[in-house]
């Protein structure tokens, strides 16, 4: 049993199940204990989407994703992905694997100072070194699976992977570092709080994904009868057909959302992490009562009553079980609200819009489906207008909101859980940048539709430069004329779309397939300019 050997069995142990990359030499042995130890490696078309499907794989299992490289040019594309991962918080191991250790700090080929590297977007950078395999594999997925959760670089040197294990097996058990217990004299003061207000809104963040026992959410609302919304990457952390569900906030028609929060006495933030949005974009004047994993990022400007800090789970649970409290909120002021934000996300248009293709998708994906999507103009629309009913079945990355994340969270999300339906929607420009990806999922026989909607522009970009009177210029994906997709794209059928009526057709279709399948939806997007950033 070599090093490899050794590292691969300790990651199965922690429950990792697919690692996925790009190979050089220097991985080759890494690959080969991956197949004789029976932990699948994935090929994927670029080490930036193995970071980004490592990523979700996280967020799906609750155990750190896998991704792998080489050295130079691999380590440095896998550092999207493991940025992304980082600001999202998502537990992943990110190996790289190395020159020889006596060629280590010479000018060699392809040579970097990877700890330098990833220093600044990993919660830590190891180095596995012989007699230290089992500890460096602990330490990582301890590190990894602590709160808050995120990456762990490991640097493998090729011969350290091929040498002789030299050491005791390391245990079967990691444990994380477990969150301090919020005490009464941090509830009590938070109850007074809440008793004292008239009109509280909650809003669910980011942290709360990661929430052994997510139904004390509901619990908490329901029991003091509080409105809810949530940032981008909380939707359905509660079922957002609840009836004091009001929305996602900072999206489309952000302005509506803020108007609605602005009218509160009260926000009660439940896990909110400021990488998605700061407090100030929206809160103005409004008081914040927060828990959190940690103390709130908040500029001066934000007024804090009390922030409860430590285990979600714990301090959330405990504040559902308090005697109900009331306040002056009417159902029906809810409920209209709710209603009239999502009309306005879906403006009376001629052509085949956004909306229309967003609302076919949740119509046709049944109700615990996955959602995986890109960045670009059609992420404030699908945020906003999307409604979802369950944890982890919306997928999107927002601490880095980078380009290219849909069509490798869609294959994760498949790998992870194969029962259910997973549906990928990405922009032309996106498209563009990842389609290579598609071939793995033909590669693993995955029936993922993927949805392309092609308004032939970045259009996020180009509101953008509409908003500030500048010149249309290096944002237009096709000047050429709409066309029908080719046949296939690498072996993957690909099929157009003009009409709401056609995409419904195309999509029974591709969920019901052997197979991955693309799908070309040709839009007009003229009405983001005036749902985006309203």
């Amino acid at each position: 049993m070599n090093n490899a050997d050794l590292l691969v069995s300790a990651l199965r142990q922690a429950g990792v199940t697919h690692g996925f990359g790009v190979p050089s030499g220097n991985v080759l042995p890494l690959m080969e204990a991956m197949r004789a130890g029976g932990l699948p490696f994935v090929l994927t078309a670029h080490e930036g989407s193995a970071a980004f499907a490592a990523d979700v794989m996280g967020r799906m299992t609750g155990k750190p994703g896998l991704c792998i490289a080489t050295l130079g040019p691999g380590a440095t594309n896998l550092t999207t992905g493991v940025g992304s991962a980082f600001l999202d918080r998502s537990p992943l191991i990110a190996i790289t694997c190395n020159l020889y250790q006596a060629q280590l700090g010479r000018r060699m080929q392809m040579s970097i100072d990877l700890h330098t590297l990833f220093k600044p977007i990993t919660k830590a950078s190891l180095s596995l070194r012989p007699g230290k395999i089992g500890e460096t594999v602990a330490a990582a997925l301890r590190i990894a699976l602590s709160e808050p959760h995120g990456p762990v670089h490991l640097d493998l040197p090729e011969d350290v992977a091929l040498a002789l294990i030299s050491e005791a097996p390391m245990p079967n058990v990691v444990t994380p570092q477990p969150l301090a217990h919020a005490g009464l004299e941090s509830l009590d003061p938070a109850y007074a709080i809440l008793r004292a207000a008239k009109r509280p809104i909650v809003v669910i963040g980011a942290s709360a994904m990661r929430m052994h026992t997510p139904g004390s959410l509901r619990a908490f609302v329901e029991q003091h009868q509080v409105p809810f919304a949530t940032t981008t990457m909380a939707k359905g952390m509660i079922d957002e057909d609840h009836p004091l569900s009001i929305g996602c906030i900072e999206r489309s028609k952000r302005k509506v959302q803020r108007a609605f929060l602005n009218s509160a006495d009260l926000i009660i933030a439940l896990g909110y992490d400021t990488i998605e949005v700061e407090y100030e974009a929206w809160i103005g004047k409004v008081p914040l009562l927060y828990f959190d994993i940690e103390a709130a990022d908040v500029d001066p400007s934000v007024d804090v009553r009390h922030g409860v800090t430590g285990d979600l789970d714990r301090a959330i649970s405990a504040f559902a079980a308090m005697p109900a409290v009331r306040n002056d909120w009417q159902m029906v002021v809810i409920t209209q609200h709710r209603e009239g934000f999502q009309r306005a996300l879906r403006p009376k248009i001629d052509a085949f819009g956004p909306h229309q293709a967003i609302d076919v998708v949740r119509r046709v994906l049944p109700k615990n489906g996955v959602l995986a999507f890109d960045v670009g103009a059609h992420t404030h629309q699908i945020a906003s207008q999307w409604t979802t009913h369950a944890p982890r079945t919306f997928l999107i990355t927002n601490g880095w909101s980078s380009m290219g994340f849909g069509l490798p969270a869609a294959i994760a999300a498949k790998l992870a859980c194969p029962t259910l339906p997973v549906v990928c929607i990405v922009g032309d420009g996106c498209f563009q940048m990842t389609c290579g990806e598609v071939a793995v999922a033909k590669r693993r026989q995955l029936a993922i539709p993927f949805i392309v909607l092609d308004d032939r522009w970045l259009s996020l970009i180009k509101v953008k430069q509409e908003r500030r009177s500048l010149t249309l210029y290096g944002t237009d994906t096709s000047p050429e004329p709409y066309r029908d997709p080719p046949a296939h794209y690498f072996g993957v059928p690909a099929v157009g779309v003009r009409t709401a009526d056609a995409l419904e057709r195309a999509l029974h279709r591709a969920l019901s397939a052997d197979g991955p399948t693309v799908i070309e939806a040709v839009v007009d997007a003229s009405h983001y300019s005036e749902t985006v950033f309203d």
